[in-house]
């Protein structure tokens, strides 16, 4: 004989028996489901990794390119004829520059927004300034890029007639920008997870407004910080198409923002426009330059992950 579920709350309201059957199956289902977005993940980054490996052991397999010269020269001059060069640390230098750049701006400016917006700002101000924030996320790269051509390089030229019309410093600014909200968004939300009463018993013991800011909020979120600071690095380290644009393309070793630099992804968007030929050995460098690449951010990304542990309170 069917039961029929009355409803606690509205006892005139009653329900239809439910089956077990149809339950287990929709969890199965759902555990499926995931398990497949999990699995679909794993298989992406297994691809990727692949392709990378692949493709880098048929540059490498080239005559007249050695692994050791690609890890340890500091020449990148794949065009000069017999003069053939291929150390990866021209561009390493490169991104190096530019990140740096980009880290001087969005990492104080970043903590410095956030720390404001979690403890001084009004709600209404909040409200208003952090999606203004987020905007600049939502900006597409080649608008920094050419913003960096078009106002910042002259105001530098303004500045020091010694820039050059491609240099490090008007896309390590740029890039700068673009990592802002990210440093900003992110540190908040650390700052905002804090508990409450850790700034009251600050408070109660006459702490004020910036002591307990610097001596007990912000220690406190010290890993959610950290770990927007090194997400701001890898992207940094992984943009390309604002450092495409106003960074130039003269790969080599240099620590002088004034000048025009390469860095990494700026040589693979080179070789990926399709004007160089598919069996180069400059195409293939592509691959290898993109291996480095990966294994850098991959090494952020375990470092963060490491610091996070590390760091990480815990607040019942």
């Amino acid at each position: 004989m069917a039961t029929i579920t009355i409803d606690p709350i509205n006892p005139s309201q009653s329900y239809p028996p439910r089956s077990l059957t149809a339950l287990y199956v929709r969890e199965w289902i759902v555990k499926v489901m995931l398990a497949s977005c999990g699995l679909l993940s794993l298989l992406v980054t297994g691809s990727i990794i692949f392709v990378l490996v692949k493709e880098s052991m048929v540059f490498f397999s080239m005559p007249g390119i050695s692994v050791t010269d690609f890890l340890t020269s500091t020449e990148w001059t794949p065009t000069l004829g017999n003069e053939v060069h291929y150390g990866i640390w021209a561009l390493i230098s490169g991104t190096i520059l530019v990140s740096f750049v980009a880290m001087l701006i969005a990492l104080p400016i970043g903590l410095i927004t956030a720390i404001y917006l979690s403890e001084y700002a009004h709600r209404r101000v909040r409200a208003i300034l952090k999606p203004v924030l987020e905007v600049l996320a939502g900006i597409p790269t080649v608008v920094y890029g050419f913003f960096a051509l078009t106002v910042i390089t002259p105001s530098l030229k303004f500045v020091h007639p010694g820039f050059n019309i491609y240099n490090g410093m008007s896309a390590g600014i740029a890039v700068g920008i673009l990592c802002l909200p990210i440093v900003t968004s992110m540190a908040e939300d650390a700052l905002r997870a804090v508990p409450r009463s850790l700034r009251e018993g600050a408070f109660g013991l006459g702490c004020t407004k910036l002591e307990v800011t610097l001596k007990v909020v912000l220690p406190a979120a010290l890993s959610g910080i950290i770990s927007a600071f090194l997400l701001a690095i890898s992207r940094a380290v992984g943009e390309t198409m604002i450092v495409a644009l106003a960074s130039g393309s003269q790969p080599h070793l240099t620590l002088d923002p004034r000048e025009a630099t390469q860095t990494m992804t700026g040589w693979m968007i080179q070789m990926g426009s399709g004007d160089t030929s598919q069996f180069d050995a400059r195409y293939y460098s592509m691959y290898a330059v993109a291996c480095i690449l990966f294994i850098l951010t991959f090494a952020l990304t375990m470092v963060g992950n490491w610091v996070r542990r590390r760091f990480r309170e815990a607040y019942e």
